[in-house]
């Protein structure tokens, strides 16, 4: 085992993971105290997938590829009382989620353990938390509501995970570039640092590490099999267009990964690709993108660079 294929962990909130918008206006309109007695009396009532669980499932799902590793682990993250927690964790069982550590932190914010618990990735419905997470330099997503239905029809076992490039995988130089002086001026730059490799951005230990158990999954299962399926698909979906993909892939060689898929869309609208993907999560740093597909796509908002300047 290297290290970029020690134990990778996932940290949710529960608002991610399940459907709580309803409990949410509970607390929001007649405060903590109706909210948790909400709950207590509701705790044997499992709760509705949320806009992250198709990925949390199947992501816990890739431990049987490894059963002597199991290196997949979520945690949850939660602002609510251990009280409310019960419900929590039966409807984790009642789902057969293996989600067994976290933090419950009645009201205080879960920021501080994020390093503790070694996440690679939180994802949480709390604006405020996932902002103080990336300004800190830590892999945080706010997760979009959505009304999507679980994937349980989806025979399909791949987990499907769709990323942005600019302000995500990679920091947002060129896109200042490019909202500064305009899109000959972008071109310019990326053509004469076709050969210099963006700093990292804020997933790109996440992206790293997802790539080496690909990597893993080939070795061990499809390096003989003609008919190999992997069982992570990464696909990377960029309004970038040639020539600028020479500097995206000098990036990616230089973080020493590839994606599986790269999707150059060169400004058209990412929608109807994503909807032919069908991530089970995308990840993108644009409000505005992510506003016209969230309906479709579990979509995450990365809170980084010039787009999420107040």
């Amino acid at each position: 085992m290297t290290a970029q294929t020690e134990q990778l962990v996932v940290a949710v909130s529960s608002r991610a993971l399940f459907d709580l918008e309803k409990e949410h206006q509970l607390f929001e309109t007649q405060g903590y105290e109706a909210f948790r007695d909400f709950q207590v009396r509701m705790k044997d009532e499992p709760l509705k997938p949320g806009v992250a669980f198709p990925f949390v499932k199947r992501f816990l799902g890739l431990n049987k590829l490894f059963p002597s590793l199991e290196p997949f682990r979520v945690v949850a993250l939660s602002r609510n009382s251990p009280e409310t927690a019960r419900r929590f964790f039966n409807s984790c069982r009642h789902y057969q989620l293996p989600i067994h550590a976290g933090a419950f932190t009645s009201g205080q914010s879960t920021f501080p353990y994020i390093s503790a618990f070694k996440v690679s990735l939180f994802l949480s419905a709390n604006a405020a938390n996932v902002t103080r997470a990336i300004e800190a330099g830590l892999p945080g997503g706010l997760v979009l509501p959505n009304r999507m239905a679980d994937d349980s029809d989806d025979d399909d076992p791949t987990l499907r995970i769709a990323f942005d490039f600019d302000g995500v995988l990679a920091d947002d130089e060129s896109e200042r570039c490019y909202q500064k002086e305009g899109l000959s001026a972008f071109h310019k730059n990326e053509m004469e640092k076709a050969e210099t490799p963006h700093a990292p951005g804020p997933l790109r230990d996440l992206f790293a590490r997802l790539s080496a158990f690909q990597r893993l999954d080939y070795q061990t299962r499809g390096s003989k099999d003609p008919y190999f399926k992997p069982a992570i698909r990464i696909s990377i979906v960029t309004s970038r267009g040639a020539p600028s993909e020479e500097r995206l892939i000098t990036t990616l060689k230089s973080f020493g990964m590839s994606a599986a898929e790269l999707f150059l869309l060169d400004g058209l609208d990412k929608g109807s690709i994503l909807e032919a993907i069908r991530p089970h999560i995308f990840f993108d740093d644009q409000a505005r993108n992510l506003e016209k597909m969230q309906a479709q796509i579990p979509s995450v908002l990365v809170p980084f660079g010039i787009h999420n300047k107040q």
